[in-house]
């Protein structure tokens, strides 16, 4: 058991420092203290010795420097039972010190403001902050040291149960939040200034844990969910849930794949997933609502038990329509009062409200675990490319809408991905097959709806014209595909042999 006689406070987050440094100040802990911590605690009546009287120097460089000093470092980091520590703590003047509460300058906060100068995140670099809690996580053997609010509490309840002492075992469970946190602020420091880098030489996830989850993927499996901090635009990770019980870890995977692909539509659209594939589409000119009814047609079978995610809020007439289905969850931007209180009766259905759906993504990277290490790419939203249509026969300005929204829709679909589509309305989905052709043919198989005049998406090229002649036969009439195939020259002339358009879009979008 370690007790607690001194104690530094230096804080930027405020909240609960005034407890503790009451709570302490009773228990006869001497307080040092910094700047504006010192002038909130002894505006409580609450004693402190400033920092400047133990180091005898006065802070300087406009607060740059102030516990950069042995009288403080060596008073965190001293072993009072080594000889030789004593010695010299004897010979220089130097008190141990038992307790260190600190947390940091708010760099994340400050640089996630588009606003923030390169000057004023610098500025927002702490540098006494770290040194202090690395020192007194290091020396854990002794020092507790505390950097989270949410901690004094447990801290307090600590000393009170072991008449002002703290165990090993809780000052080590301290330690290695320290040492996390300063890790996690490094880490962000490196990111925003590294910022410009596309693949950086070295990977550093600063997320911090948002909640634990009921299980994995499967039941046996453990899971959490975290958050990537300074990113910015829609993310699920930021939803607010309005109703529903616990997301799952599937919930998240689904949702997530819901909002990227309804992103996707300016106009008034509604998707549905299943196993992060889509298993319906559509758009409307202005109704939300029979956007929704023609997504709903592409696969009603598979959409049981599905995610549904929209691009507009959602109003009565629409809550009605998806209350007659069951779904695990709806995203959307937000909900008429009357839409959510019809489907918070539904008390299964999670409800996420994500109000920044249509802003942009700050970009970054994509990350997927492999065993031993990590694969990073960019995500894929790259801007249309040039496309070209290589057959005979141009598409008309209908099949072009149809071939577009096709485009948006088989970059969401695991591949070999194809979908078959009208211009508003997804009409049937082959996803994740080892062959493209028979990716085609579960497409057309699995339409609810006729085939017949319908634009056809790849999202890689045909090997072969075995794909294109499938679907030819199921009516497909116009087609978009990436190309680059040995045997492109083959292709194009199966579509000319059948009065079929074809365009060339010169980038493919496999999702694995």
């Amino acid at each position: 058991m370690g007790s607690i006689q001194r104690a530094v406070l230096s804080v930027y987050r405020k909240e609960g420092v005034v407890e503790l440094g009451r709570f302490l100040a009773d228990r006869g802990v001497e307080l040092i203290s910094t700047g504006g911590t010192a002038s909130l605690l002894q505006s409580n009546g609450i004693p402190v010795t400033p920092v400047s009287d133990i180091t005898r120097f006065p802070e300087i460089f406009g607060g740059r420097v102030k516990t950069l000093h042995p009288k403080l470092a060596g008073g965190i980091l001293c072993r009072p039972d080594d000889a030789g520590d004593q010695a010299q703590m004897e010979e220089h003047g130097i008190r141990p010190v038992d307790l260190v509460v600190v947390n940091l300058y708010p760099f994340e906060a400050v640089t996630a403001d588009p606003s923030c100068s390169l000057a004023d995140a610098i500025e927002n670099i702490d540098i006494g902050g770290p040194t202090m809690i690395r020192a007194a996580a290091k020396n854990q053997a002794r020092l507790s040291v505390v950097v989270d609010p949410g901690d004094y509490p447990a801290l307090m309840e600590e000393m009170a149960a072991h008449d002002g002492a703290v165990s090993g075992e809780f000052r080590a469970q301290l330690a290695v939040k320290a040492f996390r946190h300063t890790a996690s602020y490094d880490a962000a420091i490196a990111g925003y200034l590294g910022r410009d880098e596309v693949m950086p030489e070295q990977l550093l996830l600063p997320m911090t844990r948002l909640q634990t989850l009921r299980y994995g993927e499967n039941p046996h499996q453990q899971a959490a969910l975290y958050k990537e901090p300074g990113f910015s635009g829609p993310a699920v990770a930021d939803a607010r849930q309005l109703g529903g019980k616990a997301l799952s870890y599937n919930n998240l995977g689904d949702a997530d794949a819901a909002l990227a692909l309804v992103r996707e539509f300016e106009r008034p659209a509604a998707v549905v997933v299943k196993h992060t594939n889509p298993c319906g589409a559509a758009r409307h000119e202005t109704d939300l609502k029979a956007a929704f009814q023609a997504a709903m047609e592409t696969d009603p079978m598979s959409a049981f038990g599905g995610i549904v995610s929209l691009n507009r809020t959602v109003d009565l007439a629409c809550a009605e329509e998806i209350a007659k289905t069951f779904f695990e969850v709806i995203v959307a931007p937000g909900f008429d009062e009357d839409a959510l209180a019809r489907l918070q009766r539904k008390k299964m259905l999670r409800l996420l409200e994500i109000p920044a759906m249509a802003e942009a993504p700050h970009g970054g990277l994509d990350i997927k675990r492999i065993r031993g290490g990590y694969l990073l790419t960019e995500w894929d939203e790259a801007p249309r490319s040039d496309w070209k249509v290589v057959t005979s026969r141009q598409p008309t300005d209908e099949e072009r809408d149809a071939l577009g929204f096709a485009w948006r829709l088989v970059k969401h679909v695991r591949s070999n991905a194809i979908v078959l589509t009208t211009q508003h309305q997804a009409v049937g989905i082959g996803a994740g097959q080892m062959s493209r052709v028979d990716s085609v043919e579960i497409a057309v198989r699995k339409a609810q709806l006729s085939t017949e005049g319908t634009a056809m998406a790849s999202d890689a090229f045909f090997p072969f014209r075995d794909g294109l002649d499938a679907a030819v036969k199921a009516g497909v009439r116009a087609v978009i595909q990436p190309g680059g195939s040995k045997r492109d020259a083959e292709v194009i002339e199966g579509a000319d042999e059948q009065g079929v358009a074809m365009i060339f879009t010169g980038m493919r979008h496999f999702k694995h």
